[in-house]
């Protein structure tokens, strides 16, 4: 297939074949200013929008695209190496990599001048001064509103005869603002299904059908559904308590060492044992206000304790001064004595049994989760905090970090009627890994602080 290009260049043949079907047609074809392309897990959504992309800075000589997702950390992660290695065809392909330099951003370049720019919301600066024919932004229900619109404004390049901007999602809960910009009619709708990906398995239906609850609705279905039941409905808000990683400290930081995290704040480390199931370690700072802060984590599956341990130490790199973490003031676990033996002797550190009361323990969380007097909540959890993805639980369609877990986090159903009844004997015994460490964590602070208060009035 050859592309048309302006007279003055020379034709250019992508690397690469493919067929779009169904939704990913109707992408491709699409020239409406807002586009949302929605559907379940693995229809092929994002690589539809990539080769929308690719397509287009061939055809349209000078255009200037823009490839992004909420962070920078976790597009280069999953989307651009599907677009490197799969729409350009690696190595073998003309189309260039420039590492961002100056003010110029991080950008692909392709012999006709075309380009297409790679970025994060996180620093939105780096790419907003920049003007665009098309934007594809890639799991955009991680995105806010403000930011969807904000982009709207630098659709004005005018190399291309439209401009658009392309939104690729899995559904969430049905009152997320894309939901009902598409209910409203201000951005295009297109449905992705499972059929329009010729490469999808039984066996990888078959998986998602075995999900169970909001994820099932979600990723198998491509339902914008709402978690039945979720434990913390009325605390939970990914808008308020997920934020960037720059909300501490403009400093640059990577996960390794004290995380631009001030040095003078108390940290703090919660852990689940698990191996099957995922092994969870938690790193928190309580700032000056109380607040605390999930700045980095482990989330594996099959892995032993003393790997883990080595990996503790390695990205706390303690008694590196000054960009080492300082010492953990406690370490509160699961009570699982050998896994507790065991972080003990390698990381040369005591550590605390939790308390681990569970319907007390949420009810902290939840207190913490919502706003205080001043309007901010008293416990947040920083964006990208994940020092590794486990592949397995990727392609099992499970949660991978804290931040995917507390809408699948869900109440025990009983009783006979059509929904059953909240609060049996306490959540589902899944998806609750994290939500674990995080309660181990928060009753190991507040519980010690109202003891002491306590003390205080009796004595």
């Amino acid at each position: 297939m050859t592309i048309p290009t302006a007279a003055s260049q020379p034709p250019i043949v992508p690397t690469q074949r493919y067929e779009p079907r169904g939704g990913a047609l109707a992408l491709l074809l699409c020239r409406d200013r807002e586009a949302l392309l929605e559907g379940p897990a693995g229809t092929g959504k994002s690589f539809a929008a990539l080769w929308k992309l690719h397509l287009a800075a061939l055809k349209y000589p000078g255009m200037r695209g823009l490839l992004l997702r909420k962070t920078l950390v976790s597009l280069k992660a999953s989307t651009l190496v599907t677009f490197r290695e799969r729409v350009l065809g690696g190595s073998t392909s003309p189309v260039r990599f420039w590492a961002a330099k100056g003010d110029e951003p991080a950008h692909y370049a392709y012999p006709n001048g075309s380009k297409v720019i790679i970025g994060g919301m996180d620093n939105a600066a780096k790419i907003m001064s920049t003007e665009y024919d098309l934007i594809f932004w890639d799991e955009a229900t991680d995105g806010e509103l403000a930011e969807w619109e904000a982009l709207q404004t630098r659709l004005r390049y005018g190399r291309m005869p439209y401009q658009q901007a392309v939104a690729c999602v899995n559904p969430q809960g049905p009152i997320h603002w894309l939901n009902q910009r598409a209910n409203d009619g201000r951005i295009t709708r297109l449905l992705s299904r499972h059929e329009d990906n010729p490469t999808v398995t039984l066996e990888y239906l078959a998986m998602l059908d075995h999900l169970t609850g909001v994820r099932r609705a979600r990723l198998y279905l491509g339902a914008w559904a709402a978690a039945d039941g979720m434990v913390y409905e009325d605390s939970w808000d990914a808008q308020r308590n997920l934020v960037e990683r720059g909300r501490i400290s403009a400093r640059p930081h990577d996960l390794y060492g004290d995380c631009g995290v001030p040095q003078d704040w108390p940290r703090y480390l919660s852990v689940d044992f698990g191996f099957t199931h995922p092994f969870t370690c938690q790193w928190w700072a309580e700032d000056p206000d109380g607040r605390l802060w999930l700045y980095r984590e482990i989330y594996q599956t099959n892995t032993l304790v003393e790997d883990h341990a080595a990996t503790i130490r390695k990205y706390a790199r303690w008694g590196a001064s000054p960009s080492g973490d300082p010492l953990p003031r406690a370490i509160v676990c699961d009570h699982d004595a050998e896994g507790r033996a065991t972080l003990e002797r390698h990381l040369g550190m005591r550590t605390t049994a939790a308390d681990k009361r569970v319907l007390e323990g949420i009810q902290a969380v939840a207190a913490r989760l919502r706003p205080a007097g001043d309007g901010q909540p008293r416990l947040f959890l920083l964006r990208d905090s994940l020092v590794q993805r486990d592949p397995r639980l990727v392609d099992a369609r499970h949660p991978t970090c804290a931040a995917e877990e507390p809408e699948s986090y869900i109440w025990e159903l009983r009783g006979n009627g059509p929904n059953g009844s909240r609060r049996g004997e306490g959540p589902v015994k899944e998806y609750d890994h994290a939500m674990d460490a995080m309660r181990y964590l928060v009753m190991s602070r507040d519980m010690r602080n109202l003891t002491a208060k306590l003390g205080a009035r009796l004595f």
